[in-house]
């Protein structure tokens, strides 16, 4: 009986024990499950956390678009703060696609596009390049005499008063009137082009060649004093914002015209085909006067270099607008 009693109770001792460990086992593995839960909804918190302070993110909840951000978060990250700290802008984009596009001047376009909503995005990129949303003769920066010949002499940009080339000569009378200066390196190219020119029964004439300061000046009071000075300042620079002291600058006729009557001259049409060829370009082209800030100049031509006059007459494009694209962006 005893023995009976004895291996019941050891039999029911042990199922005891076996259940137990099982119960401890299932406990263990939640326990561990339960840790794994918990460390994958941490890393998925932490992460949505730091996903929510990325520029990505907040560009979406302003409104842009995946392709959009893609494209924003290109930018300079200045851009992107100035982008975040506006409201969604569709020119944004579309500004960021123009050809001619510099990115730190993104704030610039889009104040001034603000201003001047009926114009093109093309216009406003060019207009700002060119510092045309700046006021002249007051936003201005030295000239960087350094770029040669094509440093850039504007409404916005100046030579110094006592500036003048060091190779300046004067021009034979056979290729200017009287009394007329200009670079050395510049007039062995004019000659080339005069030659060229002639070889087709045309006559080129430099009416007028390197200026200084002082000259300028004279030149300057003379325009205010015989025309007013709205006028002047549209057909005549200001001393020191003049490209005559460069001495890579000179108007061009032909004899017995005056330079009103040039662009109706074959010299003109042929000077408008072919001195980018030898490194001139028409500095004041038509059209484009709200650009360059002055008047259109059929006869006004400054030296570059062949490779810069071929590509702004291939695009098209103003001096102004090629230095602040090709050269200032660099």
């Amino acid at each position: 009986m005893k023995c009976k009693l004895y291996d019941i109770i050891i039999k029911e001792s042990s199922g005891y024990m076996k259940k137990r460990r099982i119960k401890k086992s299932v406990i263990k593995k939640c326990l561990i499950l339960l840790a794994i839960i918990l460390v994958i909804t941490a890393t998925i918190t932490i992460k949505t956390i730091k996903y929510h302070k990325t520029d990505e993110y907040k560009l979406k909840q302003i409104g842009y678009n995946k392709e959009e951000v893609k494209t924003l978060l290109n930018e300079p990250k200045e851009n992107i703060t100035y982008i975040l700290n506006n409201e969604y802008n569709e020119d944004i984009i579309k500004i960021l696609e123009q050809k001619y596009y510099i990115n730190k001047n993104l704030e610039r376009y889009i104040n001034y596009k603000n201003e001047n909503k009926e114009k093109e995005l093309k216009d406003i990129i060019a207009l700002v390049n060119t510092n045309r949303d700046k006021t002249e003769y007051e936003e201005t920066n030295k000239t960087d005499i350094e770029k040669k010949e094509l440093m850039l002499v504007n409404k916005y940009n100046y030579l110094d008063k006592n500036y003048k080339p060091d190779d300046v000569i004067e021009i034979s009378s056979w290729y200017a009137y009287a009394d007329n200066e200009t670079s050395k390196t510049i007039l062995e190219e004019y000659k080339k082009m005069y030659e060229a020119a002639e070889s087709e029964g045309l006559e080129l004439i430099i009416s007028s060649g390197y200026r200084d300061y002082e000259n300028q000046e004279e030149t300057y009071n003379e325009y205010v004093r015989d025309y007013g000075e709205e006028y002047a300042k549209k057909y005549a620079s200001l001393p020191g914002f003049s490209e005559h002291q460069t001495g890579l600058a000179f108007d061009i006729l032909t004899f017995g015209t005056l330079t009103n009557e040039f662009e109706k001259t074959k010299e003109f049409e042929w000077l408008k085909n072919n001195s980018y060829k030898y490194g001139f370009i028409l500095r004041y082209p038509k059209g484009k006067e709200n650009i360059t800030g002055y008047e259109y100049e059929s006869w006004h031509y400054r030296y570059v270099g062949k490779e810069a006059a071929k590509q702004i007459h291939d695009e098209d494009i103003t001096f102004d607008e090629y230095y602040a694209y090709y050269i200032e962006r660099q």
